[in-house]
């Protein structure tokens, strides 16, 4: 691994001051490591990964990265936690290496997916999956009425073709009459992963794009999706990659011939926010956080995901509020000083608020980005005027997380976060640095922030008006003291 010499992206002006101070504290902890690349840290490999790839969850990272993480740590039993559970990567990687695990999760998008997942894993048997064949072999328009309709969510509407959309609810339908509550969530599950490939639309960042052929004829972002699959096609094709994942002799699907040992290890997801959930799990017992939180670059979830929030039958009402419990990466986002204060008063531990405070309010770097993007939203150099709250309440709430992580991890216990810098107008903001500060404020030590040897570049519109610049996508690895 090579350690990184110079600093990129923070100039030497005086705006920079406390940046460069703080990139001087823990230059030495900077690895750019050959080992890794984006592929690994995003989704991209788990599209051939056997459970992985039965649904589409871009935001996550790959199975072989927590691999990875296990064998360079030497990690080999205990418990792992996932405060930011996405889709289940860092659990089911846990699993199978039989190693128990806890995530969290706010969006019921990856709570379903996983607790789906895992059914499907334990009932994996040839009469299982002949059932499904012969519930998915009925014409589901049978089953469909015009009074059956999906609750109204403005950004889905008009999603799917009509014949399309009429066999979805038909399916839905047929689906809610069954009793077996494994076969049911299995069933579900399969119209879940099918989604976009029936719809006129298509997940592209923060948002959903929409083909030329759908009614959104006012929509800027139209384009030719291509092949729009019909539902009868879509779910058959699903179900029959799901089979081959089962089923396979390849030596890449051994893994999931789980022996009894493996089949005893705990997995448990915990729906909600890890900002209310981790203050009342047991101190000291995790052996291993294993995490990508959402990145601070105004993504917003509930919007990439309505689909499936939809399907799942959340109301537009619904998913307002989840956006507002996720942790705040969105310019929507209002703060959450008043809820945390309840909450750790209600719980006792006014000291712990306090703490938290402190460390927060004392790092001069975060303050430092801070005053700039406050300027730059008051002269309205800002594309968005709520930028800067949005990056305050990102690293206040993440400040609470790494102070309850180091409550519960055990004495040198690792704490491993895969996370992007990001920038507005041209500043920097070293999410990498900042975070790590925190960490070593919460009695851990920053053993080394593993950097990818290519790193992001910013968007084109901000490439044409502050150049091309090249942020740091990390991992840190953080110890226990």
């Amino acid at each position: 691994m090579e350690i990184i010499s110079l600093p990129k992206n923070i100039g030497y002006s005086s705006l920079a001051r406390f940046r460069m101070e703080l990139y001087q504290k823990y230059k030495s902890k900077l690895h750019i490591n050959l080992d890794l690349n984006r592929k690994l840290v995003s989704f991209q490999e788990n599209k051939k990964i056997p459970i992985y790839s039965w649904f589409k969850y871009k935001e996550g990272f790959t199975a072989r990265l927590v691999n990875y993480i296990f064998d360079k740590l030497k990690i080999e039993n205990g418990t792992l936690l996932d405060p930011f559970a996405g889709a289940g990567a860092a659990l089911f990687a846990a699993r199978l290496r039989g190693i128990n695990s806890v995530g969290i999760e706010v969006l019921p998008v990856g709570v379903f997916s996983i607790e789906a997942k895992n059914r499907i894993l334990n009932n994996k048997s040839t009469t299982f999956i002949k059932e499904i064949r012969k519930i998915l072999n009925n014409d589901f328009l049978k089953f469909y009425t015009p009074q059956l309709k999906f609750k109204n969510i403005p950004i889905t509407n008009g999603a799917f073709p009509i014949e399309n959309e009429r066999k979805l609810l038909g399916y839905l339908n047929y689906c809610k009459k069954i009793k077996d509550n494994d076969l049911k969530m299995a069933l579900l599950f399969l119209g879940f992963c099918v989604l976009e490939n029936i719809s006129y639309t298509r997940k592209d960042g923060q948002y959903l794009r929409w083909d030329f052929r759908s009614d959104r004829k006012r929509s800027e972002n139209l384009f030719n999706k291509g092949t729009i699959y019909s539902f009868d096609d879509a779910i058959k094709e699903k179900l029959n990659q799901i089979i081959f994942d089962l089923t396979s002799d390849e030596e890449q699907f051994d893994f999931l011939k789980m022996d009894k040992n493996v089949q005893k290890v705990k997995m448990n997801i915990i729906a909600g926010s890890c900002l209310e959930i981790l203050p009342t799990l047991k101190a000291n017992s995790v052996d291993i956080v294993v995490t990508s939180p959402p990145y601070c670059n105004r993504y917003d979830y509930t919007r990439t995901y309505a689909l499936e929030l939809m399907y799942l039958g959340f109301t537009d009402e619904q998913i307002k509020k989840f956006r507002q419990t996720m942790l705040s990466c969105t310019v929507e986002n209002k703060d959450k000083v008043n809820f945390l204060k309840d909450l750790y008063f209600k719980n006792k531990n006014n000291a712990g608020f306090e703490k938290v405070n402190s460390v927060f309010d004392h790092q001069k770097a975060l303050h430092e980005v801070l005053n700039i993007l406050d300027k730059l939203a008051f002269n309205g150099k800002l594309n968005n005027s709520n930028i800067s709250r949005m990056v305050r309440n990102y690293f206040y709430e993440m400040c609470f997380v790494v102070f309850e992580i180091s409550r519960l991890i055990r004495k040198n216990g690792y704490f491993v976060m895969i996370n992007d810098n990001v920038q507005y107008s041209g500043h920097e903001v070293p999410v990498d640095l900042i975070l790590s500060d925190f960490a070593s404020a919460f009695d851990f030590d920053v053993e080394k922030i593993w950097v990818l040897p290519v790193g992001k570049g910013n968007s084109s519109q901000q490439m044409g008006i502050h150049g091309r610049n090249e942020l740091r996508k990390c991992i840190y690895i953080w110890r226990k003291k």
